[in-house]
C-alpha cells in the first residue's frame, strides 16, 4: 500500500508540475514597446520565399516589404533582428512570443484577428487568377479545374469557397505553386496580384496569364494579440514613413507605382 501511494504521490506531483509550467507558458508576456525600446532591438519575422515582398538574394533578406520593415524601425528608434521561416508558422510564433512581430503579406481576416493583433494595413492587394489558358480567367471559369494556392494564405481560404473547383491543391510555398502550373500539374494558380505582375515579366516565355481579381484585401503587420504599445508605434511608423516620401520611393522601387490603400 505504501508503495503505490508513493507511486501516487508522484503521479500527482508530476502532473501539478506540469500543470505549472503549462500555466507559466501561458502567462507568458510579449515584450511592450517599452521593453524592446530598452533592449534596444526588434526580432521581426518574415517567409523570405515570397518574391517581390519578401525573399532572399543570394544570403541578403530583401523585398519591399523588408525595406518598408526597416524603414519604420528606423523611425522607431531601434535595430532589427530577422528571422525567416516557412508561412504558416509565423503567426504560431508570434503567439509563443518567438518573435516581435511578423510582416509577410498576411490578409487582414477576422479569423486572424482572433489570434493575433494587425497593425494599420501597408498595402492594399488581392488574389488573381493565373493561367496558361485564355479561357480561365474569371472565378466562373475555375468550375471543373485543379487549382494552385500556398497553405496557410488567404487564396487558399477563397478558393475553398467555391463549390466548382475540381480540386486544390496546395503548396509550403507559392513559388511551388507557381512551378505547378508552369509544368502543367494544374490548371490555375491563384496568388497576389503583384506577385503575379512580377512572375510574368520574369517568365514572358512561360505562357502565363493574369485573370481577374478572386478577392481582395489589406494586407498588414502582426504583433501578438492585445499588444497594443507596439501596434501603436508601428501604427505612428507606418504613418511617418507615408506621410515623408520614403513608403513612395520603396515602392516605386519595386512595383512602378504606389501601392499604399488609398
Amino acid at each position: 500500500m505504501n508503495l503505490i501511494n508513493a507511486a501516487v504521490r508522484g503521479l500527482v506531483s508530476s502532473v501539478t508540475a506540469a500543470v505549472a509550467l503549462s500555466l507559466a507558458a501561458v502567462g507568458a508576456q510579449a515584450r511592450s514597446f517599452e521593453d524592446i525600446k530598452k533592449d534596444g532591438k526588434i526580432i521581426v519575422a518574415t517567409e523570405g520565399q515570397f518574391a517581390p515582398f519578401n525573399y532572399f538574394q543570394g544570403a541578403k533578406l530583401s523585398g519591399f516589404e523588408v525595406e518598408v520593415a526597416e524603414a519604420m524601425v528606423a523611425k522607431m528608434g531601434l535595430k532589427i533582428e530577422w528571422k525567416a521561416l516557412s508561412f504558416d508558422a509565423l503567426l504560431a510564433g508570434l503567439r509563443q512570443d518567438r518573435w516581435d512581430m511578423v510582416i509577410a503579406s498576411h490578409g487582414i481576416t477576422e479569423e486572424r484577428a482572433k489570434a493575433v493583433t494587425f497593425t494599420d494595413p501597408h498595402y492594399c492587394s488581392g488574389g488573381v487568377i493565373i493561367s496558361k489558358s485564355d479561357a480561365i480567367k474569371t472565378a466562373a471559369d475555375l468550375n471543373g479545374k485543379t487549382v494552385a494556392v500556398q497553405t496557410g494564405t488567404t487564396y487558399l481560404d477563397n478558393v475553398k469557397k467555391l463549390a466548382g473547383v475540381k480540386e486544390m491543391k496546395n503548396f509550403p510555398q507559392d513559388t511551388d505553386a507557381r512551378a505547378a502550373l508552369i509544368t502543367g500539374r494544374v490548371d490555375a494558380w491563384v496568388t497576389d496580384r503583384f506577385v503575379a505582375k512580377t512572375s510574368l515579366a520574369a517568365s514572358p516565355s512561360a505562357g502565363m496569364k493574369m485573370g481577374d481579381f478572386l478577392f481582395v484585401e489589406r494586407i498588414a503587420s502582426a504583433v501578438s494579440k492585445g499588444n497594443t504599445s507596439l501596434a501603436g508605434e508601428v501604427n505612428k511608423a507606418l504613418a511617418a514613413i507615408l506621410a515623408d516620401g520614403s513608403y513612395a520611393a520603396i515602392s516605386k522601387k519595386w512595383f512602378d507605382e504606389d501601392i499604399r490603400c488609398k
